[in-house]
């Protein structure tokens, strides 16, 4: 077996049963099929990981069924082993960008887990990757909470737990010089809960058999929780993101489990492929056809071919070409890319004149031929740009499957064929869209995005900036581009336009004006590359030029092999947007591991009409952001103008108030176990690795990345009715505020999902919970004459005093939101917010106590001290709790 070092390698095997627009995941009579399992280049060399991975889902396929085998390279992998970050935080997790029901994007292990080094803790490594593989295939949620473990029911303290048959004691573990002891938990008096620390720990032995989504680590768990055992209270993930709904009802509503049948039989073992990913294959197939004359079309594919050829595509690729109109030409055999010499020879076969039809299928043939001269189409790419309607393309969707290839789709302008998306979605690849509207750099950035997803991200072109202007009169364009110390190595300035050279100016941050630039009057275009690593900070440009348009594109790469580089990756929630559904526009800003907060992020979304909308998305864990401070920005787009494709650009800054931050334990990961309980006695796990959340560094950057393309289909004309309703609140807290009244905090929605302003607020209350759930417009309603909607994204507060419930002490109170825009369009329920008044006893007035004898204890005694202060500990501890 090769290096684990220098490669990715990939294993492929067939599970149970979406798929998100990156994963080629399918449910194949009751299996499923086409996972992919990646390890990281940075993990040591291991012969016997292989192993593990093996042993991992073979134990888990009882539950899940894992199929056939497939193998589908350059794919970003459904789950990731990699190093962990920071060290010993080897909990397995998956990271959901979306909300119940919804796929998530991947699964993390790592070495450690993988070997079994963790199985007090995490339990058996098959059972908590079924855990993951809810999050991932059917967007279920946790059922434990780290943050609020107890909670009150009754005036009982009861711990998050689903279902209520898991057995255990609450204890706290107390350390003091080196020696710990284990004791029973305090009460809290003002609370009514517990002291902070304290533990809910399960005996070793149970009989439940539910729920793997709260500890998979249980051996006698096997089971999700039913609507039957779900505990509908607990304050954990799945019952706020949910609806109180048990994992099963939303594993029952999935995709998967519509197209399935119960099986009679054992699933057989699964199958896997093992392959270490080798060079790149990339086969460039661009249409030439007549309609390229049109706005620049062919001129401008140039420019975005030279992007590619000499920035994108990296060192030690293979790279062809092939040019189509009626027929196919190739205009490059496969040419292995070593240095720039390859790279100018492959930028003068692409295509200078334009005419004839359009045959997609001849291009792509041409192509296939072209990459099995030298290798297998599985695992190739081939990037297909065309502008030109053609209703035979269908005609070859089976030779492109049974290919293997990944086809990445470029349409460009207002009539390309409307299969590409298909062919895209089938074979794994990205789908992009370009208009003709020049400033809006569509071309340039579609581009810009295909870079490897299987090289190290160290190798892998990184697009700073991508802008445009119009101008007129000898106008200036002028702007920054930051190059921060994560990046800087081949950084490229390319200028674009679309009549005549304009005036270039460039000063790199000490303001030393740069000069030399490649000049192509005939591409229209002219470039600077930044020899070694650029400076850090600060670059500035001037473009002056008059009645023409002009675009700035600038490309680097990591400056370090070791130095994780800030990355921007964007995405849609689906391919296809039916009105009045909205989309929802997803940006993830990390550095390695390691998330980037306090972000300015905004989304530019074109129509195929070249009319843009710019959406400002948020990491504040309300409407269409599920976590707050995860890295992963988010919003709704309900901005429709048209049926059609739409573009999505993103524009991300980091300044001085953006950071860095490790994120000390993951949202949607495999429970920690703190400890068990075997034989009556109580023996603790490690605890996990403290992990300071402020510790992150101050970030200041610039990017810009393509978030693909998708289609609007059911868009009314004009004038387009409000059919959008406010979005459902996520975030409802609710706390006792003095004796009787009632704080209530959220996160405004809109009056178009997260825009605008809402109408009014309806707040209801119950004490039975699933009344409040399933008969709200039956519940009580509260008052809110003097409750005026804030703009969205604001944080609302509300104080009210229950005038109808009797509220006294041990009262449960129930309370969900639902807001009302201007045209009477109701949100969805909000999640549930929970208040327990608690009452705390009165402390009766301290009598004197009676002088105890002092015992005569002699020093030579066979009675040691220590044996003393355990009686002592015991009594006084008796006492505490008889207090409680």
């Amino acid at each position: 077996m090769g290096s684990f070092k220098n490669s990715v390698f990939i294993l492929v095997l067939h599970l149970l049963e979406g798929a998100l627009s990156d994963s080629l995941i399918q449910l194949n009579n009751n299996g499923y099929e086409g996972i992919v399992i990646a390890i990281d280049p940075n993990v040591p060399e291991d012969e016997t990981l292989i192993q593990h991975i093996k042993d991992m889902v073979t134990d888990a396929s009882p539950y899940l069924f894992f199929y056939q085998n497939i193998l589908e390279l350059n794919k970003i992998a459904d789950v990731l082993v990699a190093e962990p970050n920071p060290t010993g935080n080897d909990g397995p997790y998956t990271e959901q960008m979306g909300g119940c029901g919804e796929k998530g994007d991947r699964i993390y292990l790592t070495p450690d887990f993988l070997a079994g080094n963790k199985l007090l803790q995490y339990g058996p490594q098959g059972r908590a990757f079924v855990h993951e593989w809810a999050h991932l295939r059917w967007g279920v949620f946790n059922e434990y909470n780290n943050d609020q473990k107890f909670y009150l029911s009754n005036r009982r303290k009861k711990p998050v737990i689903c279902s209520a048959g898991i057995t255990g004691e609450t204890v706290i573990e107390k350390c003091q010089g080196g020696s710990c002891v284990t004791q029973p938990c305090k009460h809290d008096r003002k609370t009514g809960l517990y002291e902070e620390g304290c533990e809910f720990i399960p005996h070793k032995s149970q009989t439940e058999k539910a729920s793997i989504m709260y500890s998979q680590s249980i051996d006698t768990v096997v089971k999700f929780c039913t609507e039957k055992n779900h505990n509908k209270e607990a304050p954990n993930q799945q019952n706020t993101k949910c609806n109180r709904r048990s994992t099963w009802e939303v594993i029952q509503d999935s995709e998967d489990f519509k197209t399935t049948t119960p099986m009679t039989t054992q699933p057989p073992k699964p199958t896997f492929s093992l392959l270490q990913i080798g060079q790149r294959i990339v086969c460039l197939v661009l249409d030439k056809s007549g309609s390229m004359t049109i706005g620049n079309r062919l001129k401008r594919l140039n420019q975005a071919g030279k992007l590619f050829l000499l920035q994108t595509v990296e060192q030690g690729s293979w790279v062809g070409m092939v040019t189509f109109d009626s027929a196919a030409y190739v205009q490059s055999e496969l040419v292995q890319i070593n240095s720039a010499t390859e790279r100018d020879t492959l930028t003068k076969s692409l295509p200078t004149t334009a005419s004839g039809g359009t045959s997609i299928c001849s291009g792509l043939q041409s192509a296939f031929t072209v990459i099995k001269k030298k290798y297998p189409t599985d695992g190739a790419e081939i990037v297909l740009l065309t502008d030109g309607e053609d209703n035979t393309i269908s005609a070859c969707f089976d030779e492109v499957k049974q290919s293997g290839a990944i086809i990445h789709t470029v349409a460009l302008g207002p009539s390309a064929a409307q299969e590409l998306e298909e062919m895209s979605k089938m074979t794994g690849g990205l789908q992009t869209y370009a208009s003709d509207q020049v400033q809006n750099n569509g071309l340039m950035d579609a581009f810009a995005a295909l870079s490897s997803g299987n090289k190290a991200v160290s190798q892998r072109s990184i697009q700073l900036e991508s802008r445009g202007l119009t101008l007129q009169n000898s106008q200036w364009m002028n702007g920054t581009v930051t190059v921060d110390s994560t990046v800087g190595k081949d950084t490229l300035f390319l200028i674009t336009w679309t009549t005549d050279l304009p005036q270039i100016l460039l000063w790199d941050p000490s303001g030393n004006k740069q000069d030399g630039f490649v000049v192509d009057t005939n591409t229209k275009m002219a470039y600077l590359q930044i020899p070694d690593i650029a400076k850090i900070g600060i670059w500035k440009y001037s473009l002056q030029a008059s009645s023409q348009t002009l675009t700035l594109t600038v490309t680097s790469r990591a400056s370090s092999a070791t130095l994780p580089p800030v990355t921007v990756t964007s995405k849609v929630n689906k391919d296809t947007g039916k009105f009045p559904s909205p989309m929802v526009v997803y940006v993830k800003i990390h550095q390695g591991t390691k998330p980037i907060l306090r972000a300015k992020v905004t989304a530019l979304i074109e129509s195929v009409d070249g009319k843009t909308a710019t959406l400002e998305l948020l990491d504040n864990g309300a409407g269409a952001d599920a976590t707050k401070g995860d890295g992963i920005y988010s919003r709704y787009f309900t901005a429709y103008d048209t049926n059609g494709r739409y573009s999505v650009k993103v524009w991300a800054l980091g300044g001085v108030n953006t950071a860095s931050q490790t994120v000390s334990a993951q949202q949607n990961g495999a429970m920690y176990i703190p400890g068990w309980i075997e034989n009556g006695e109580v023996k603790w796990n490690p605890p996990r690795p403290a992990i300071n959340k402020d510790q992150g560094k101050q970030v200041c950057f610039s990017r810009t990345s393509s978030g693909g393309s998708f289609v609007a289909t059911d868009v009314p004309k004009a004038p387009i009715p409000d059919l959008f309703p406010p979005c459902k609140i996520t975030d409802l807290k609710a706390e006792i505020q003095g004796d009787e009244l009632i704080n209530l905090t959220w996160t405004a929605p809109g009056d178009d999902y997260d825009h605008g302003r809402a109408d009014k607020y309806i707040i209801r209350i119950s004490t039975n919970i699933l009344e409040l759930r399933d008969k709200f417009n039956e519940s009580l309603q509260v008052n809110t004459t003097d409750l005026i909607p804030k703009e969205a994204n604001s944080e609302e507060v509300f104080v009210f005093k229950p005038e109808t419930i009797t509220f006294t002490n041990g009262t449960d109170l129930f309370i969900a939101i639902q807001a009302v825009d201007k045209v009477s369009l109701k949100s969805e329920i909000s999640n549930i917010a929970q208040v327990s008044l608690f009452i705390p006893p009165e402390i009766p007035p301290e009598k004197p106590s009676p002088s105890l004898p002092c015992p005569d204890i002699n020093i030579n005694s066979t009675i040691p001290g220590i044996h003393i202060l355990k009686i002592m500990w015991k009594w006084l501890g008796e006492l505490q709790i008889s207090l409680g």
